[in-house]
């Protein structure tokens, strides 16, 4: 017969449960797309996710040359995180209830901050917006910058989030206090009072208490591009591609290989720019005036670089990066690559909802195998898996608490990272 739980386990999951969603901070600024169990087991627990279309627009009534085919991007998402937190109590142990509660709530600690790490890590790593400041973080104007940047490039002007270290996000708060010494004002009482930056430049803003930092480009200014049409430095979407077994797989079009003069210390991460190469707005297809930005996904080898977002510069005049078109490029050899990421730093991670996805999983544990199993799902879909089974041998109870999810960024390009003191 399976153990059981007695009531005040029972309580004290339900607790658990409570604050596991509470502490999601990061999970609830995401999307989230549910996933089938059955289905992703057979599919290796891998699932492409569109990404949106863009249309086409063209003048006057005879569209005959106009009629193509448009081609779907999609992105690999994975539930790649499978995170657990086991302890064991003994028979002793347990005549102190309180233990038991104290080892749930690290438990639900951990977990939570698992997932918020998750997200934040994705997000640092793989937005491609990068907005560098000068200065330390002090006002509006530097959200706006961000602001700027998105809007520029077309991304929906709602669900936007900011995610800043706490030093970044205090200096902000610290700003804020100033601006108006006139208390009963709202926005300037919670800043001096709780340093509560709030909503700015249309972000909504968080606070993180461990943020992920940038190490100053070791490159050197020295490294160049041939942007040239010859050089073939451009990309071409593709929502397939066949192999020389004439297999055919669909293809993660977030990330392009390019061939530049060197690679010596450059690392991924790195954030960059490209002399003659201005960002455009992915659907009108007008320059923007700045240019546009890049990071290094991974160091290929000596003169190869992994980085996103591709250069979709319809330099091939093909329909498909007509459709895609995300940057124009005035044509150089010897195009110079500089390097934004100038000094050390923490990164400040933001972006629009739908460019981040959440997957949550399921673990088929049985619960007729001996040990007693309780399940919850939070609000943002995230399923929590309480175990509980007792030893006879040695009068010990062993628990854990686990959980299953993916996190995937479908566009880069809707995302990105704000860094100060450059």
């Amino acid at each position: 017969m399976a153990n059981s739980f007695n009531k005040e386990e029972r309580v004290a999951f339900e607790q658990i449960l409570e604050g596991f969603d509470d502490a999601q901070v990061l999970s609830k600024a995401v999307s989230k797309y549910s996933t089938d169990s059955t289905m992703m087991e057979r599919a290796n627990d891998t699932i492409w996710r569109p990404q949106p279309y863009i249309a086409q627009s063209f003048n006057g009534l005879d569209q005959t040359s106009n009629f193509t085919d448009y081609t779907q991007l999609a992105v690999p998402a994975t539930l790649g995180f499978s995170k657990s937190v086991p302890w064991i109590m003994n028979t002793k142990e347990l005549r102190d209830s309180l233990q038991e509660g104290r080892l749930g709530d690290s438990a639900k600690q951990k977990l939570a901050s698992d997932i918020n790490v998750a997200i934040m890590n994705v997000a640092s790593d793989q937005g491609t917006l990068v907005v560098p400041v000068s200065g330390a973080a002090g006002d509006y104007d530097d959200v706006a910058l961000c602001d700027s940047i998105m809007n520029e490039q077309g991304v929906p002007m709602f669900d936007r989030y900011l995610a800043l270290s706490s030093r970044d996000y205090n200096g902000m708060a610290g700003n804020l206090a100033q601006a108006s010494r006139s208390f009963g004002n709202a926005k300037s009482d919670n800043a001096y009072e709780r340093s509560l930056v709030g909503d700015v430049a249309g972000f909504k803003t968080m606070k993180l208490d461990y943020a992920n930092r940038i190490a100053a480009a070791a490159g050197g200014g020295a490294i160049t591009i041939d942007t040239q049409a010859a050089a073939t430095n451009y990309y071409v979407p593709a929502a397939t591609s066949t192999a020389a077994t004439s297999e055919t797989s669909n293809v993660d079009n977030r990330y392009q290989n390019i061939t530049v003069s060197t690679t010596a210390s450059v690392v991924a991460g790195d954030c960059f720019t490209i002399a003659g190469v201005e960002a455009c707005h992915h659907i009108t297809k007008q320059g923007t005036g700045e240019l546009k930005t890049f990071r290094v996904i991974e160091v290929v080898n000596g003169t190869t670089l992994k980085i996103s977002a591709p250069i979709i510069s319809n330099q091939g005049s093909s329909d498909v990066e007509a459709q895609y078109q995300n940057c124009i490029v005035t044509p150089n050899a010897t195009a110079a690559i500089v390097w934004l990421n100038a000094n050390a730093t923490s990164i400040n991670p933001f972006w629009q909802k739908d460019a981040l996805e959440i997957l949550p999983g399921r673990y088929a544990v049985p619960s007729d195998a001996g040990a007693d199993v309780m399940r919850g799902t939070t609000s943002n879909g995230i399923e929590v898996v309480w175990q509980k089974f007792y030893d006879i041998n040695t009068m010990n109870i062993k628990y854990r608490l686990d959980t299953l999810f993916g996190v995937v960024n479908k566009q880069p390009e809707m995302s990105g990272i704000l860094l100060f003191n450059q």
